[in-house]
């Protein structure tokens, strides 16, 4: 183990995974009103009858990527504790009014921020945080924490992560709790939400699956795997989700954690100026193609 990628705190967020309704409705939304640009068409490695699309910024880098499973058929999920509630964008002050014009939303001020609350057309919450020098349209800002007991969570982010408690504001119904990274890695700010009401999170769309943070490389997710695991925390082995490396585990608070690398990249099976234009499969499953290409609903995108 590295003595110096322990020193090294996480390099902020790497993406964000949700579930949704219909894909066509999701991809639309996410191309078409948010302007977010579909990097990868594939299918969840897991379960390879749903659509798994991913959407970021022009250039694809880590910290802008969101991503969903599209669920044709499936009950309304519920935001609640145990789960992440909501993930954000960064966008310039001066560009926030137009955002607004276009997506709707309400306006409040946070930690000294206007931020703008969306809804997406599934039912999942996310926000448009105006910061000055926000970079690219598409990277993140934030992740938020739904939590119930907040201190066990935080000491995951703070003893591992590198995280330091920024401050705590109380809001409608709940208090927030801010911590962040150094330096001006993308989605470096997660907050955590203790609300005054018991709610427990219910999976389905319209809530987030899970939270991935990004590790510098291979050496680094190694090196926070076997301190999570000295700790105590049940941490998967390496998986392979071919464009990254990843490991998982459910923190105290219930919220489901990734640790994921840069690489190899989106670029691996399709070129950069091209993504997100055919239907990428893991090496697994192309011999299934035509089955499960016959299964997954048509998409059109523009």
């Amino acid at each position: 183990m590295s003595d110096q990628h322990l020193k090294t705190p996480i390099a902020g967020l790497h993406h964000v995974t949700a579930i949704s309704g219909p894909a066509q409705e999701n991809l639309d939304f996410y191309t078409k009103a948010l302007k977010t640009r579909l990097i990868k068409k594939t299918v969840n490695f897991d379960a390879p009858e749903m659509y798994h699309l991913y959407y970021g910024a022009q250039d694809a880098r880590p910290g802008s990527v969101m991503t969903f499973f599209n669920r044709e058929e499936r009950g309304q999920g519920q935001a609640g504790a145990g789960a992440a509630q909501a993930f954000a964008y960064a966008v310039a002050p001066e560009d926030l009014p137009e955002w607004q014009s276009v997506l709707g939303g309400s306006l409040s001020t946070r930690f000294g921020a206007q931020v703008l609350s969306v809804t997406d057309p599934h039912g999942q919450a996310f926000e448009l945080v105006a910061e000055s020098g926000a970079g690219p349209w598409g990277v993140f800002h934030s992740v938020t924490l739904w939590i119930d007991d907040p201190d066990p969570t935080a000491a995951i982010l703070t003893e591992v992560f590198g995280y330091a408690f920024i401050g705590e504001e109380r809001g409608t119904g709940g208090r927030r709790l801010r911590y962040g990274l150094p330096g001006d890695a993308p989605g470096r700010v997660v907050d955590l939400w203790v609300a005054d009401e018991a709610v427990k999170a219910r999976p389905g769309p319209g809530t987030i699956h899970h939270v991935a943070f990004r590790a510098r490389d291979t050496a680094h997710q190694s090196a926070l795997r076997e301190v999570l695991l000295a700790r105590g925390e049940r941490v998967t082995e390496v998986k392979d989700r071919q464009y990254f490396k990843a490991i998982y585990f459910r923190e105290p608070g219930g919220v489901l954690f990734e640790i994921a690398t840069d690489g190899p990249g989106f670029d691996i099976d399709e070129p950069m100026t091209q993504l997100g234009e055919g239907l990428k499969l893991p090496p697994q499953y192309e011999a299934d193609r035509a089955r499960i290409e016959a299964h997954l609903p048509a998409l059109t995108v523009d």
